[in-house]
C-alpha cells in the first residue's frame, strides 16, 4: 500500500510537471514570434509592440507610474498613429518593450518588437542585419558640463579633466584619443556619468548631444542646476560625428518603410517634430537641418 501511494504521488507530480510544461509552452508562444513582425498589418489589427529605452530621461524612459515619455516614444506614437489614419483603421493599442542597445537587432528579428526607436543610429553594420525608417534627427557628440566648468569648446578640456563616458564606448574613445591627457572615466551607464558630473566627481560626460540634452533638462527640472551641452567641433567648425536616429525594422518589407518615411515627412511639415523636441530637451537643443528622410546612402561612407 505505501508502494501504490508513492507511485500514484509520482504519477501526479509528472503529469502535474507536463501541464506545466505545456501551459509554458503557449504562454511563449503568445509572447512573441520567432520571425520577423509586419508592423502594417499589427496597426491594422489593433495591437503593436514598440522598443525604446527605458533610462534615457527626454528620449526614452519609463516614469515610475509606468508611463512613456521622451522623444523617441513621442515620434513611435506620431508614426503609429499617422499610419492608422492615412488607412483608416482606429489607433492602435501600444506595449512598449525596453531594447537595449546589444539586443535591438536580435529583438527586430526574432518578432518581439514591430519597431524600434530608441537614439537608434543608422549605419553599414546595422543595416547588414535590419533596415530603417528616416533619419529623423542628426545629432553629433558633445560633452555635458556644470555652467561653470570654463569649457565652451574642446580646446577648453585642459590635461587631467576627468572625461566619463560609457564603458567600451566610441564617443570616449574618439575623445580620448584626440586629448590623450585627459583622464578617462568609464561608468556602466550615462545616468551614472551625469551623477558624476553634478557631484563633481568628473568634469565631463561625452556622448549624443540629444542624450545629454536629456539629462541637462532633468537636472534643471529637479535641481535647478545649471549644466551645459557643449557641441564638439574640427577647426574647420565641422562637426566631430553625424549621428542619423532612425527606426529600426525588419528588412526586406518595403511598404512598412515607405509608410514610416511619410509619416516622418509629415511630422516634419506640420510642425509636431519641433514641438517635440522643445517639449522633451528643451528651449536651447539645435534641431538642425531636417534629414533627407529615406536617403541611407551615407552609411555607405561607415
Amino acid at each position: 500500500m505505501p508502494r501504490k501511494g508513492r507511485i500514484t504521488r509520482h504519477l501526479v507530480r509528472r503529469t502535474t510537471a507536463a501541464v506545466v510544461a505545456v501551459a509554458g509552452a503557449f504562454a511563449l508562444a503568445s509572447c512573441g514570434s520567432s520571425e520577423p513582425r509586419s508592423l502594417l498589418d499589427d496597426i491594422r489589427d489593433g495591437h503593436v509592440t514598440l522598443g525604446t529605452k527605458f533610462d534615457q530621461p527626454g528620449l526614452g524612459e519609463r516614469t515610475p507610474n509606468k508611463n512613456f515619455v521622451g522623444l523617441d516614444t513621442d515620434v513611435s506614437r506620431y508614426v503609429v498613429n499617422h499610419i492608422a489614419e492615412k488607412n483608416g483603421w482606429e489607433e492602435p493599442d501600444i506595449t512598449w518593450r525596453e531594447t537595449p542597445s546589444a539586443q535591438r537587432e536580435t529583438l527586430i528579428n526574432n518578432g518581439e518588437v514591430n519597431m524600434i526607436t530608441a537614439s537608434y543610429s543608422i549605419n553599414a553594420g546595422r543595416l547588414a542585419a535590419v533596415d530603417f525608417g528616416g533619419p529623423y534627427l542628426v545629432t553629433h557628440q558633445a560633452l555635458l558640463v556644470r555652467g561653470d566648468s570654463g569649457i565652451k569648446q574642446l580646446s577648453d578640456v585642459a590635461p587631467g579633466t576627468r572625461l566619463c563616458s560609457v564603458s567600451g564606448s566610441t564617443p570616449a574613445q574618439k575623445v580620448k584619443a584626440a586629448l590623450p591627457d585627459v583622464q578617462l572615466q568609464e561608468f556602466d551607464t550615462y545616468a551614472a556619468c551625469a551623477e558624476g558630473v553634478k557631484q563633481g566627481v568628473v568634469d565631463a560626460l561625452t556622448t549624443d548631444a540629444t542624450i545629454l540634452a536629456g539629462f541637462a533638462e532633468r537636472y534643471k527640472e529637479r535641481y535647478g542646476d545649471d549644466f551645459k551641452v557643449v557641441q564638439l567641433k574640427n577647426p574647420d567648425g565641422s562637426f566631430w560625428t553625424d549621428e542619423n536616429y532612425g527606426i529600426g525594422i525588419p528588412k526586406g518589407d518595403g511598404a512598412d518603410k515607405d509608410a514610416i518615411n511619410e509619416a516622418l515627412e509629415d511630422m516634419y511639415s506640420d510642425g509636431s517634430f519641433t514641438r517635440m523636441v522643445k517639449d522633451n530637451l528643451g528651449d536651447d537643443f539645435e534641431i538642425g537641418d531636417k534629414p533627407d528622410i529615406g536617403d541611407l546612402s551615407f552609411a555607405d561612407k561607415d
